[in-house]
């Protein structure tokens, strides 16, 4: 299998854009499109050419660039079936179980809504990476705008169920503030505690937090660890169902 060259960059105030890149077969992919012009000039200094867009969401954020991309590169517009009419340009519907392929890489599409009623996930498990959106954050969850508890925390157990290696490639720059907040819910937590001092370091020096690991994930990210002690006694639901604390957790960040 050719390599998958997976290049990042900020955009915007505070967005992540991807570009995925095999060059044996000519091909590049962008995960969502926050700025096109930000894009289009990553592509040019690459010598790159867009073939594929894979959005996770509708979010003007994410989805917004997609018909400039399309007008000025002719790529291909993939993106979740349970939103396609808010997905501009849409030309390829994919949802639960599909699998799209770029070259000789497959991405496999998980259903994940909660942040929206119609985001996905893409997940390339020859290339140990997921393209998670803002359905999950590093040490943090997106906002429930058209969804319930109940199914944000399907959808987070679903990135759960993936190999602990994955790196998991998120839509925002949130992870500082994610961890003073996660520290006032699991102030216990000494990998929570470690990480966070990591966090401020790599900030102060201007540099990403992104990609994060699903292990670093389920033992730092109070929204993956609802059946922790620590935090079900913090915010006052010791032995409540992980739906309930789960729920709870959001809503005290909702108000931090």
């Amino acid at each position: 299998m050719s390599k998958l060259e997976i290049h990042m960059f900020p955009c915007l105030q505070d967005n992540y854009a991807y570009l995925l890149h095999d060059s044996e077969a000519a091909i590049t992919a962008a995960v969502d499109t926050p700025d096109a012009d930000a894009i289009l000039a990553v592509l040019r200094q690459k010598g790159w050419r867009l073939t594929h867009i894979l959005n996770t969401h509708h979010h003007a954020d994410h989805a917004g660039g997609n018909l400039r991309l399309k007008e000025r590169t002719g790529c291909q517009i993939i993106g979740p079936r349970a939103d396609a009419a808010r997905i501009p340009g849409i030309e390829i519907e994919v949802g639960e179980g599909d699998v799209f392929r770029l070259g000789s890489h497959r991405a496999l599409v998980y259903d994940t809504p909660g942040h929206t009623r119609g985001h996905i996930v893409y997940f390339l498990p020859d290339d140990e990476a997921a393209f998670v959106g803002d359905t999950l954050f590093a040490m943090g969850c997106g906002r429930l705008f058209e969804g319930t508890p109940a199914q944000m925390w399907s959808s987070l157990q679903k990135i759960m169920s993936l190999p602990e290696t994955t790196r998991l490639y998120c839509g925002h720059e949130y992870t500082q503030a994610n961890a003073r907040f996660a520290l006032t819910v699991e102030p216990r937590n000494q990998a929570l505690i470690e990480r966070a001092a990591e966090v401020d370091r790599l900030r102060a020096e201007r540099k990403p937090t992104i990609p994060t690991t699903l292990r670093l994930e389920i033992a730092t990210n109070p929204f993956l660890r609802p059946a922790s002690t620590d935090l079900q006694e913090t915010i006052g639901l010791r032995g409540a169902g992980e739906v309930a604390v789960f729920a709870k957790t959001r809503a005290l960040k909702d108000a931090f």
